[in-house]
């Protein structure tokens, strides 16, 4: 008997029991508020199964699913649920019918509602809890338990690979000078940096050291793709997949994004050309980590490095932690963390600050490099950091002699992305008649464009 053939056993012995503590029937995905009051009563009383396609008897007579019904499914429960569930939702064939299973552990912090209520399982039923014994529960959850920080429950030491601990601390003992020597024996080692718990290893101890990650959470992993032109459409240019620790990941992705970089000649406003990278490898390197370093892991998707001709896009890290919004990013702000122990290793080989600089690092990189600053949005559930490049190179104006205030023009509409005839002149140190005719001059080389009417006309690359 194979694998699938096991679980399917597995399932019809479960059906056969009927509802239970910790098994729950739903006939269709019509049923969404009483599949999420389910969801809400196993979070607060031990896990357990919901299962869909199978009314209240037990006899299976399958759902409809879609492309599109697992991803939605997904979203409304975690959507209409505090804190936040990440079921693992599975699709099962037996008998040509298709069911879905919603597997749900019991929540570390509680009590997690469903639409502003909080429910509890008894025996066979959902319950809604009373007042009373919602602070319970609340009281009985206790000090908050990072993802990272939890059990990996199938793991086993034999999931580490050794040759990675010892690189680890190497690279450990030579950026912040770690008092774990580089031949201390793995187990302890991992004990050592906090990754063990109750002699069991955690979710951040695969994630950095496993052997095969994605054994254990299928999802960790990056995924680049060059697109032809602006628009994410395939054919692809070229596309890879990177599994393996997260550590690997990191490099792996940015010589990805680096060979899908053209080298470029940039204006210096002097006789010598400087010839680098069209964006700041640094920088994409700071936004890659960050990426895999603070990510959700909790949420079904993953790291995604998108490289257009016009930009550079990651994707994949989940919303910010609560309070940060991407505009905070941009300015001072403290370092929350997602992954307390992931960033704390992440900082022992040098890859992280914990400062909550990175950002603002990245940008004074692109500025530097006259760039526009990347912008930080949340797209679709995710903060998405976008590299925006050059719009006007030393190769688009080859042959154009621009004077010196109009490369001034240029290098400030770069990194700004707009410029009005008063900046202008008050940037050359002109009268804005000259600042015009400057302007005018770029315009008819095509190098740049007017926008707006009236008082709110400027000027942007074209």
């Amino acid at each position: 008997m194979d694998e699938k053939e096991k679980q399917i056993k597995s399932i019809l012995n479960e059906l056969k029991k009927g509802e239970s503590q910790n098994i729950e029937f739903k006939e269709s995905l019509k049923l969404i508020k009483e599949i999420g009051a389910t969801i809400s009563a196993f979070s607060n009383s031990g896990g357990g199964t919901v299962y869909i396609g199978i009314p209240d008897k037990g006899k299976i007579i399958g759902v409809d699913i879609g492309s599109n019904t697992i991803e939605n499914l997904a979203n409304q429960i975690k959507t209409n649920t505090d804190p936040q569930i990440y079921p693992e939702i599975e699709i099962k064939e037996i008998h040509d019918k298709k069911i879905i299973l919603i597997k749900v552990k019991e929540s570390i912090e509680k009590p997690v509602f469903y639409k502003n209520h909080a429910y509890q399982r008894i025996g066979k039923s959902t319950h809604l809890v009373e007042t009373s014994q919602i602070r319970k529960l609340a009281k009985e959850s206790g000090e908050k338990i990072y993802w990272d920080e939890q059990v990996c429950e199938r793991a086993t030491i034999d999931d580490i690979d050794e040759e990675k601990v010892k690189w680890f601390l190497k690279k450990a003992k030579y950026e912040r000078n770690i008092g774990v020597e580089p031949e201390t024996p793995v187990i302890e080692a991992l004990e050592r940096l906090e990754l063990i718990k109750n002699s069991k290893l955690t979710n951040a101890a695969i994630l950095l050291f496993g052997k095969k990650p994605q054994t254990f959470f299928y999802l960790a992993e990056v995924r680049c793709a060059r697109f032809k032109g602006n628009e994410p459409v395939k054919p692809f240019l070229d596309m890879k997949i990177f599994k393996g620790n997260i550590i690997e990941q990191v490099d792996k992705s940015l010589n990805f994004a680096l060979e899908h970089i053209p080298m470029r000649v940039y204006l210096t406003g002097k006789p010598e050309r400087e010839e680098k990278y069209q964006y700041p490898p640094d920088a994409i390197r700071e936004g890659i980590i960050n990426c895999i370093c603070h990510r959700d892991y909790e949420i079904a998707g993953n790291v995604q490095i998108r490289v257009f001709d016009d930009r550079i896009e990651l994707w994949g890290c989940g919303l910010l932690p609560k309070p940060l919004m991407p505009e905070d990013l941009k300015k001072k702000h403290k370092s929350i963390l997602r992954n307390p122990l992931i960033a704390k290793c992440f900082f022992l080989i040098n890859y992280v600050e914990q400062w909550g600089t990175g950002t603002n690092d990245m940008i004074q990189m692109c500025i530097d490099y006259d760039l526009p600053e990347p912008l930080f949005e949340n797209i679709a559930g995710n903060l998405v950091v976008t590299f925006r490049k050059t719009h006007i190179t030393e190769k688009t104006t080859d042959n154009l002699n621009l004077n010196e205030r109009q490369i001034r023009i240029i290098k400030y509409i770069n990194k700004n992305r707009e410029i009005t005839t008063g900046k202008c002149a008050d940037l050359l140190n002109v009268s804005a008649d000259t600042a015009l005719r400057e302007l005018s001059k770029l315009m008819s080389l095509g190098l740049v464009k007017q926008e707006g009417i009236g008082r709110s006309i400027h000027y942007v690359p074209l």
